[in-house]
């Protein structure tokens, strides 16, 4: 690494613990590396939402990209932050998660709108807007955006999956999509 990507590498390491997963791959372009740092920091420790809906959003966008990597480096940070191991498991398996409190139902709602139809109700986003406000949202998209590019990256370069964990979607192994019919022991 040149003294930029060393630069870069120890304030990571010095805030994350170490340099993982996409981060290895940014480093090839300092200036993204950098940007792509702040914006992450920003979505998972400093924007206006609580904690367990940070948590959410990733997984959703981890779910939405099938970024393995991503799911499994935060299902079990959302768990602890407060959502439910059966919402998880919905997301994880593609069917409609269900929450115990209107503003997490928005929340989802909103999210999941966002990324599978690529727009949003009057009425979702209605009811988004009462329990976030504009802020809430515009972090929420935020957020969204930052974890969908981290997915996008994570799949592109093929970041290592954490062969210690169990693969957490049931149509993704590997790299790729089980194809119905075959092996889904094999990519």
């Amino acid at each position: 690494m040149d003294a930029r990507q060393q630069e870069l590498a120890a304030r990571i390491a010095g805030r994350r613990g170490a340099v993982r997963g996409p981060f290895r791959v940014w480093l090839h372009s300092p200036e993204m590396c950098e940007r792509a740092e702040s914006l992450g920091a920003f979505a998972r420790f400093d924007c206006s939402l609580p904690r367990h809906l940070r948590e959410l959003s990733l997984l959703m966008a981890a779910r939405n990209w099938d970024a393995q990597y991503s799911w499994n480096a935060h299902v079990h940070q959302a768990v602890e932050a407060g959502i439910p191991e059966a919402a998880v498991k919905a997301i994880a398996e593609k069917r409609e998660a269900v929450f115990g409190n209107d503003a997490d139902q928005a929340f989802y709602q909103f999210c999941r709108e966002v990324l599978e139809d690529h727009f949003v109700t009057d009425a979702t986003f209605a009811r988004a807007l009462e329990h976030f406000g504009a802020k809430g949202l515009v972090d929420t998209i935020g957020a969204l955006g930052n974890f969908t590019m981290l997915g996008m990256c994570l799949n592109t370069f093929q970041v290592d999956l954490q062969a210690d964990k169990e693969p957490p979607f049931p149509d993704v192994r590997g790299h790729g999509r089980v194809v119905p019919g075959t092996d889904p022991s094999r990519p």
